[in-house]
């Protein structure tokens, strides 16, 4: 008999990360990024792991194999993916199925043509071959013991141009005995009004469960995929950070969070939410993408609050200007302090960093603040830096090591010209020296690297010593320069920002300066200290 349906209490989700995510212009993903990867999802406890396509290339061959042994799933299970035999072929013949069987997966997933333009157009067939492709390859597929899902690709285009063939597709995958019929807008054009009267057409013309999967083209993957559970959908198809060809798929991190907090359906097995952010930012990692900031529940401005009017509710109601609590999703409140910020805002964030500040001590910090800003500084972009400033606002004061001064000294030397691509050899030496005054005396030493910054790095590092063996684990991940006033031109206003981690915590501390390398001090230097007060706190 038909599905009931209306919203479901559950959902099954259904990850396609490393085959479709792993079609966005500049991902490359190796074998041993996709297998890690995939134990992220695993931890996140999605239902299933769309590997990629076994037999396509030499990578998802190596990757099927090397499951086998090195993936040891917990909550998930891996899909091995293919497309439907060839035309006027026998299913028990064909290569890609026989690659589906010999992938060692226990579920399979096939595509296959739904839209009648591209039956008789792309594969140049009738209409009937059509259909008979898709049933014969999950008949046989079911044969072998597999639990099958189909893909109808093109679904919602090849609805709407012909309805009663795209149905068809879909009633003979129903007969051979898909476990589930997911339709697809692959080309990512429908809008959410179309897919509620589609989506709830078909869940009504058919028992097997339904699943959806959506393309972001329109900026309505998200969107489709609520109002595709909403009408009957079971299971969800996406991608993690939204990744996939031209501007992605369905993200799979908001449409957990919406489904689970707003509409309470069942998405992840107990305890697993609280992952989303982590899992978010580690598959970004991976895949060698910055993490979006913006990116709802996961980003690290989507609970972020700059307004002073903003930190001030918030200081007496935590919900006041949040739409759930972030805990709930592993991420957490950030308090911005900007030209913004009001006292409230400060007094929030020094209560964060356990500073005990007096009212006039914060009305300051507001004013300083303020000041520097309008001076070029962005300490949203710079916790580090702004942490050192409150700290000494309320009569800290670092006691590692005070500069004397510093130079620093960049040689070139070249043929006839000065551009790597004339084929001339270019030289470039860059050497600092940093007198600094640490424990009652004068240290100088000198450095050299491939930049000013790099260099002044290695000279303060001599300088110090032995003294603070902590820096050693200190390591420069990230220098971001910005030039404030272009109109200024060579003599404009610089900003550095510059990222630093000890291997377990990152920090970004800020430098502004007409000076470039000036202002590259300044960041380094924050980041020397704040690095040593970190471990200094620890012992």
């Amino acid at each position: 008999m038909p599905n009931s349906g209306g919203t479901p209490k559950a959902v099954d989700i259904y990850d396609t990360t490393l085959r479709d995510g792993a079609q966005l212009e500049g991902i490359s993903l190796t074998v041993d990024d996709k297998l890690r990867i995939a134990e992220q999802l695993d931890r996140l406890g999605v239902h299933y792991i769309e590997g990629g396509w076994p037999g396509a290339n030499p990578k998802d061959v190596e990757f099927f194999e090397r499951a086998k042994t090195e993936l040891n799933l917990q909550r998930s299970r891996l899909v091995a993916f293919g497309s439907t035999r060839r035309v006027n072929g026998e299913a028990k013949d064909d290569p890609t199925l026989a690659n589906l069987v010999a992938s060692g997966t226990k579920t399979v997933c096939i595509v296959g043509k739904s839209w009648d333009y591209h039956v008789t157009e792309a594969l140049r067939t009738t209409l009937e071959e059509g259909v008979a492709m898709v049933a014969d390859s999950i008949r046989y597929l079911k044969e072998q013991g597999l639990e099958v899902f189909f893909d109808a690709e093109h679904f919602f285009d090849g609805y709407r141009a012909n309805p009663t063939f795209a149905l068809d597709v879909l009633q003979g995958a129903a007969d051979a005995g898909a476990d589930c019929l997911v339709i697809c807008d692959t080309n990512g054009g429908t809008l959410p009004d179309e897919v509620k009267r589609i989506v709830t057409e078909v869940v009504a013309k058919f028992s097997t469960p339904i699943g959806v999967h959506f393309h972001n083209d329109t900026g309505c993957a998200i969107a489709n995929t609520m109002i595709g559970v909403m009408a009957g959908a079971t299971q969800v198809q996406g991608t993690i950070n939204g990744y996939g060809e031209r501007v992605g798929n369905c993200d799979l991190i908001p449409i957990i969070a919406n489904l689970s907090l707003k509409l309470g359906i069942e998405t992840l097995p107990e305890g697993r939410l609280k992952e989303l952010t982590s899992v978010a930012h580690h598959v970004a990692e991976v895949a060698n993408f910055t993490a979006d900031p913006q990116q709802p529940y996961a980003g690290s401005t989507a609970f972020a609050h700059k307004a002073g009017l903003h930190t001030s509710a918030i200081a007496r109601r935590p919900d006041a200007y949040e739409h759930i609590d972030p805990n709930l999703v592993g991420n957490g409140t950030r308090f911005l302090v900007s030209e913004m910020a009001g006292r409230a805002t400060i007094a929030l964030r020094a209560e964060q960093l356990g500073l005990s500040l007096k009212t006039e001590v914060l009305g300051e910090v507001v004013e300083t603040l303020k000041d520097l800003e309008y001076r070029g500084y962005h300490f949203e972009a710079a916790d580090a830096s702004l942490e050192l400033l409150m700290r000494a606002a309320g009569g800290w004061e670092q006691e590692f090591f005070q500069l004397e001064s510093f130079s620093v000294q960049i040689g070139h030397r070249s043929g006839s010209g000065s551009r790597a691509w004339n084929d001339v050899a270019v030289e470039v030496e860059t050497e600092a020296t940093v007198t600094i005054a640490l424990d009652g005396r004068t240290e100088t030493a000198t450095g050299s690297g491939n930049g000013p910054v790099n260099a002044l790095d290695a000279a303060l590092r001599s300088a110090l010593g032995d003294r603070y063996p902590a820096i050693d684990a200190l390591r420069l991940t990230d220098f971001k320069v910005r030039v404030l006033e272009t109109g200024r031109g060579t003599g404009a206003v610089t900003r550095v920002l510059l990222d630093t981690t000890n291997g377990e915590d990152t920090w970004t501390t800020i430098g502004v300066s007409e000076n470039i390398i000036e202002a590259s001090w300044q960041a380094l230097v924050d980041s020397m200290v704040y690095g040593l007060l970190k471990t200094e706190n620890k012992q």
